[in-house]
């Protein structure tokens, strides 16, 4: 799920600059920080949570001398775990710095929970567009969008492109085993969290284990690569200029990653249902299919021939389990948020369509 970034759907990133306090950043604490960590900042002018997303919170900071964006796990989060590991996803983002992955730099990590209740980092602003919803801006046609497919194929294998033969890339995960620990790990994550019966969701849990396909490689996976993680160029929307919230970035298999961005891609003839859900921008005309994009990827990667069924539905599943787990979160009142209400349905009609791509 994504987890923040300037946005206007396309909105500018000061779309809702504001200085209101926010309780997961107490404005005292984290001035006084600053001003002994990044001095050459100055003090804070306004500090703006950029909206959307559904897990880390990601704040747009202004000072007197500039811009950068703040990172902090979510109120109510569990410590351990990766996917709130502030200090894990800073180094991720320095690894990427000197390696040809369009990505933020980190500035600065605070690992002490009396500055803000939890570990958090700053990192680079880089100015841009990012697209969320189902709206199409006016601005852009279908031969923008089809550029942009090929775009977001082409970052991805060059993501792809690191891999455990560079030690700051190793250091990141293990790549034995990874596709039969991540069937289990997600299916153990579900029934953790969940609050409900739903039986789509433990059917599609036992034909991924039980159809899951050999290795086909190891390298830098991010995880969670959708068109609003991605930065894009203003001036050029087809140009992507940084992928944002490397939170659950590891070594792994890369067909897999593949597998979870063909899970947040809508189609125009998917269900309504699943269409409401809010990852519509790729059902526009112009952009590629999933099949499309299952075969660019496989050509251009130079990667053999592959059924896309497991990997699609394993997407689906691992966006489900991340749904629910934030809704898990909002019934037990550990987060507030309107928006997580609805998770519960979501988790729901994803399971369906994780049984209609294992089906092919």
């Amino acid at each position: 799920m994504t987890t923040g970034g300037p946005s206007d759907g396309v909105a500018s990133a000061h779309a809702r600059a504001s200085a209101e306090i926010d309780p997961a950043v107490p404005l005292a604490p984290l001035a006084a920080w600053l001003a002994s960590t990044l001095p050459h900042l100055g003090p804070v002018v306004a500090l703006t949570r950029f909206p959307g997303g559904f897990s880390n919170l990601t704040y747009h900071l202004r000072t007197e001398r500039g811009e950068a964006v703040l990172r902090r796990p979510p109120l109510g989060a569990l410590p351990g775990g990766v996917a709130h590991d502030m200090p894990r996803e800073a180094r991720v983002l320095g690894a990427l710095v000197f390696r040809g992955v369009p990505a933020p730099e980190p500035l600065a990590v605070c690992e002490d929970p009396d500055v803000l209740g939890a570990p958090f980092y700053v990192m680079t602003h880089i100015a841009g567009r990012i697209l969320r919803g189902a709206t199409p801006p006016p601005d852009l046609t279908p031969a923008h969008f089809t550029a942009l497919s090929h775009a977001f194929v082409e970052t991805l294998i060059a993501i792809h492109g690191a891999t455990p033969a560079d030690p700051a890339i190793a250091c990141l995960g293990k790549p034995m085993g990874y596709v039969a620990r991540q069937v289990d790990g997600w299916t153990e994550r579900w029934e953790r969290a969940r609050t409900d019966a739903v039986p789509a969701m433990d059917a599609l849990a036992a034909w991924l284990r039980a159809n899951q396909p050999s290795e086909s490689g190891a390298c830098l996976v991010h995880n969670d690569y959708k068109y609003d993680n991605l930065v894009l160029d203003p001036a050029d929307p087809a140009r992507i200029v940084a992928v944002l919230d490397w939170e659950m970035a590891t070594v792994g298999d890369p067909l897999l990653d593949v597998g979870t961005a063909l899970g947040y891609w809508v189609e125009a003839g998917d269900p309504p249902a699943f269409r409401t859900l809010g990852l519509g921008m790729t059902a526009l005309p112009g952009n590629l299919t999933r099949a499309e994009l299952w075969a660019r990827y496989l050509a251009r990667s130079g990667r053999s021939m592959r059924p896309m069924a497991f990997y699609h539905a394993f997407g689906v599943f691992k966006i489900a389990v991340i749904a629910q787990q934030i809704f898990a979160r909002y019934r037990k009142g550990l987060t507030t948020d309107a928006r997580f209400a609805r998770l519960g349905e979501a988790v729901g009609l994803l399971a369906t369509m994780g049984e209609r791509a294992a089906a092919g």
